[in-house]
Order: C-alpha cells, then structure tokens, then sequence
C-alpha cells in the first residue's frame, strides 16, 4: 500500500508560517519524520496560493528533496506553481489533483504527461460529487480517463479517487466509496490506480473515535482494491493495519 504522507498543509499552523517565512527547517523536519515512518510520497499542500505560488511550490520542493528521497505531491490549484515544481523535482512527481471540470481536467493531463507526473484524478464534475458510486464510475469514464489518454499519459499514472465523504453526515456515503473503487479497478486492462483521501471519513466525529473510523475504512477499500491513501504516515497504529 503506497501512502502519500498528508502532513506538510497549507492548514497547519507551523506549516503555514514556515511557508509564509520562508523557514525550510519546520517543512523538512516534517518530511523526514513521515518517510522515516513509512510514507512512499510525500504530499506538499500549499493551497491557491494565487499570488505566489510559482514560487512557493519550488522553494518547497526544493527544501523538502534536500532531506528525503522520495517521489513529491504537489498539492494546489494554481496550475502554474504546478509547473514550476515539476521543474525542479528530481524525479517524476505527482499533481494533486485533476477534477472532471473540462478546462482544468485537459490542463493538467497535459502538464503531467508533459512532466511524466502521476495525477489525482477527483470524480467531482462541475456539479459537485455524486452521491453514487455509478455516478463517480461515470466521471471516471467519461472524462477522466479519457482526458488522461487523449494527453499521453500511462494509464498507471492515473490514480482515480472517488472522494470520500464524512460518515458523520450519512453512514451511505461509506460504502459508495468502496463500490467506487471497486467499479475503477474493472474500467481498463490494465486498471488505473485507485486512492482515498483516507482521514476525509471521519471529519466531524470525536476526536478520540477518528483513528478508529479511518482504520476500518482503510480496511474496507483495500478490500475493495485500493492503491493508495492520503493519510498521516504517523498514526502507527494504522500503519500496522497497513502492512
């Protein structure tokens, strides 16, 4: 199971003001204790970052390839910070993430192929995510991988995600994420490669029931045929689930 260690956000506090610093010492601490743990790709989440984003993304990859060797994520919605991280990676990276909007699904294919990266592909169309698992195949088919090909790339390049949703609102949207990925892993041969943004489950619920809800969700995809998950490489207990 390849996990994409989730930890360097935007969100964190000591993330963001690293970033916001430009202090690399936080960022790569981070980064060395999640490989150190495990984790096979390390995910680095700088949001829009609408302004300065081409060049936050290489001054943090950059940093954090200065200390592990391991493939990076580059995690934002600004396509032109994308790029100029694919630049200076060391090795193929992975764009986090392409949607089923046609303007931004066709850019970043290309940009991938371009780079020979691996992408998150969301099966969230411009109306949002469906609440089914015929729904997410669907955009899968229809858009994703079709997108993925008309731009070059490696069906195993492609790691569809049907989104996880909070259990906490409707226990339903569980299993349809499971059925999701089972109904992917049947669209091609061979497949495209399959991911969850594992922690997504669990948003809202108690914090001391969370880890719980992720473990037995993490069991259920795998099940299911899961590749990958975004998940913190740091939860150990978890990571024994895994292995």
């Amino acid at each position: 199971m390849l996990i994409i260690g989730e930890n360097i956000q935007v969100l964190s506090a000591p993330v963001k003001a690293a970033i916001a610093e430009r202090d690399k010492k936080v960022i790569q601490e981070m980064a060395v204790k999640q490989v150190e743990a495990g984790a096979g790709i390390v995910d680095l989440n700088i949001g829009p970052q609408k302004k300065l984003g081409h060049e936050i993304m290489p001054w943090i990859v950059e940093a954090v390839q200065e200390v592990v060797d391991v493939p990076l994520s580059l995690d934002t919605t600004n396509l032109a910070a994308m790029e100029e991280g694919l630049k200076v990676c060391k090795q193929p990276g992975m764009l986090n993430s392409a949607s089923a909007d046609p303007e931004r699904c066709d850019s970043v294919m290309r940009l991938a192929a371009r780079y020979e990266a691996r992408v998150i592909a969301l099966t969230m169309g411009v109306d949002g995510i469906p609440t089914t698992a015929d729904g997410r195949a669907g955009i899968a088919m229809e858009t994703l991988m079709p997108a993925a090909e008309a731009a070059g790339m490696p069906i195993e390049n492609l790691f569809l995600d049907p989104l996880v949703l909070a259990v906490n609102c409707n226990q339903d949207v569980a299993m349809e994420s499971v059925e999701s990925i089972r109904m992917f892993k049947m669209m091609a041969d061979p497949p495209p490669m399959t991911v969850v943004g594992l922690s997504n489950i669990s948003n809202g619920a108690l914090p001391e029931v969370r880890p719980l809800i992720n473990r037995v969700m993490m069991v259920m995809v795998m099940g299911a045929g899961l590749d990958s998950a975004i998940a913190d490489p740091l939860d150990q207990v978890q990571n024994e689930w895994i292995r």
